[in-house]
């Protein structure tokens, strides 16, 4: 999530940017649809209690796109994650 606030504030412009928004072409393959960068992204919003956020005019705030980073980080790591060789 960190990269993806700074690529939403490089611009539209940028083929980064590109990439991350874009929907994949080809041919679907069988079973569920393909996930973009971006679901991903909409879904850690919503574990962080975000949802309903517009998550590029989010990433341009970057204190309080820093926020809800340090939020979902906090969600995916263990407090003891650190402290593995002292137990």
């Amino acid at each position: 999530m960190r990269w993806v606030g700074h690529v939403t504030r490089m611009g539209e412009g940028k083929g980064v940017y590109r990439v991350l928004v874009g929907k994949p072409g080809g041919k679907t393959p069988m079973g569920r649809t393909r996930r973009r960068w971006e679901n991903n992204i909409k879904m850690d919003l919503r574990e962080v209690e975000c949802r309903g956020m517009d998550w590029t005019e989010l990433a341009q705030d970057s204190d309080r796109w820093w926020a809800v980073v340090n939020a979902a980080m906090n969600l995916r790591v263990p407090l003891n994650a650190g402290n593995f060789l002292t137990s």
